[in-house]
This record gives structure tokens, sequence and C-alpha cells, in this order.
């Protein structure tokens, strides 16, 4: 009788849990880059009641969530017409870093190490001084893991091409050229694959932190063409939610607690006769 009374509770929080994914899924429906996650569920330990006959009789004591799942399949496109929201074409992330400076220019005191993460967020914007940023100030790294700066006061213009190169027109004579270094080496747009996505870690403002699990060695600063990636520009790759399964999914966590909540109600129906049963 007890058993059941478990097994029940341990359906609710399983499912409890599916409805708090559920509902993170629905609230980031709009969310920029957003990927919907899923639980996974698994039976608990089973308590062997005989071992007469050839198989053995088992009880399970309820299930528990395995792991929550982020679906890294990719959105929808939305066309924006701006030449700095940037979409990634296949697989893969944009590195970003942790700004060093504050909101007026000025310098961060150093405190700990600028931390560096991965984003499908694509909504950049440019600085004062021609930095290439996230709307939270993480600035976008190339493929020598520099921070991209196109000088303002130099170039009149520039765009984005698909291999992550960057097109700028000189002020001075409107030519157009590809934005180098001062060694003639070309900048480009840094575009990185973890071999396993799944294993990243959350760190909130769409961005996740790279782990073990996602894949040994830390941030490579790889081009898009290793990863078989195009970046397009004036685009946003939206949230990958799809509203019509996250309802039918929450429609059935929905009725899977309220059966759970049914069979602790009836064992405790049934306890209450045994001791009726004793008067």
């Amino acid at each position: 009788m007890l058993r059941s009374m478990y097994s029940g509770v341990s359906g609710m929080k399983g499912f409890q849990t599916k409805l708090d994914v559920i509902g993170n899924n629905i609230a980031n429906v709009n969310t920029v880059g957003f990927k919907k996650g899923s639980v996974v569920f698994q039976d608990m330990l089973s308590q062997t009641v005989s071992s007469v006959g050839v198989n053995p009789a088992q009880v399970g004591l309820g299930s528990s969530a395995a792991s929550i799942q982020q679906n890294h399949n990719p959105g929808s496109g939305m066309m924006t017409g701006v030449g700095t929201d940037l979409a990634i074409m296949g697989k893969g992330f944009f590195v970003v870093k942790d700004s060093n400076v504050s909101a007026d220019g000025l310098p961060l005191p150093v405190t700990a190490p600028r931390k560096e993460y991965l984003t499908r967020t694509g909504n950049l914007v440019v600085d004062k001084i021609g930095y290439l940023k996230t709307p939270q100030g993480h600035h976008l790294l190339d493929t020598k893991g520099n921070e991209i700066q196109i000088n303002p006061t130099a170039f009149d213009s520039f765009a984005i091409e698909s291999n992550g190169t960057i097109k700028v027109k000189n002020k001075a004579d409107g030519s157009e050229e590809i934005l180098k270094y001062p060694n003639n080496d070309v900048v480009q747009i840094a575009i990185f694959a973890p071999p396993n996505p799944s294993g990243l870690r959350k760190s909130g403002g769409s961005l996740y932190e790279m782990t073990d699990a996602a894949g040994p060695g830390g941030i490579l600063y790889t081009t898009p063409e290793s990863n078989d990636t195009q970046i397009q520009s004036g685009m946003l790759e939206m949230s990958n939610v799809e509203l019509t399964e996250e309802f039918t999914e929450m429609i059935i966590a929905q009725r899977g607690f309220q059966a759970n909540s049914k069979i602790i109600s009836t064992s405790d129906e049934i306890l209450q006769e045994l001791v009726n049963l004793k008067r």
C-alpha cells in the first residue's frame, strides 16, 4: 500500500518537472536563438517480492527524471534587413566574451578572467568605438580569438559576408575591401560547433558555457567553412519552440499529474478502510 503512495509521489514530482520545462519553453517562444528542452524519465528501483518460479516477481517504486535534454535543431529564420543581425545557417555557435569596459567606454577593474560563451543569438550592435557586441555587451570574437572592431573613423559602412568576413567601405575614397589586420590577415567571425551541444550549460541571456560533457579541449575559434556553416546577414534565428507540440505535452503532463494524485488518494482510502476494520 505504501509503495503505491510513494510511486504516486514520485510520478507527481516528475510531471511537475515536465510542466516546469514546458512552461519555460512557452515563455521563450519569441526568444531569439532559444532551444527548447524536454524531460526524459526513467523507472526507479524495483523491489523483489518473490523469487519463486522462472521469472522474478518485482514491484516498481516509481519514476524519476533521468535528464532534461536540449533540442538544438535550428529555429525558423526571420528577415530583419538589419546588417548586424546574423543567423547561423547550419550547426555551431558564435563565440563571445565578457566586456572589459563599462557602458561609458571606461575600463572595468580586473577582478577575474573574462569568460567566453557560445550563443546562437545574432542581434549584434556596434558600440561608439566600433566593437561588435551582443545587446548585453559581450564582444564577438574572430577566428584568432580577438574582439572584432570596425574603426568608425576610417570606414563609412560595412557588410558581413556568408563566410564571416567583413567588407568595409573606406571613407577616404569610397573603395571597398575585406577587413584585415595590420599584418594583412583577414578578419573572420568565428563559429564553433562542439561535438555534443546538448552537454553545454545554460548561463542565462541565451548564452552557453562550455563543459567537458560538450567536448574536450574547450572553445575553438574555427571558421564557418570548417563547420559546413554559413552566416546570413539581415536575418535572426528564432526559437525552435512549437506551441502546438508544447500544448499537447502540457495536456499529457497535466493528466499524468492528476492520475498520480489519484493513486495517492486511492491508497489513502484503502488505508482508511484497514483502520476502520480494526474498529
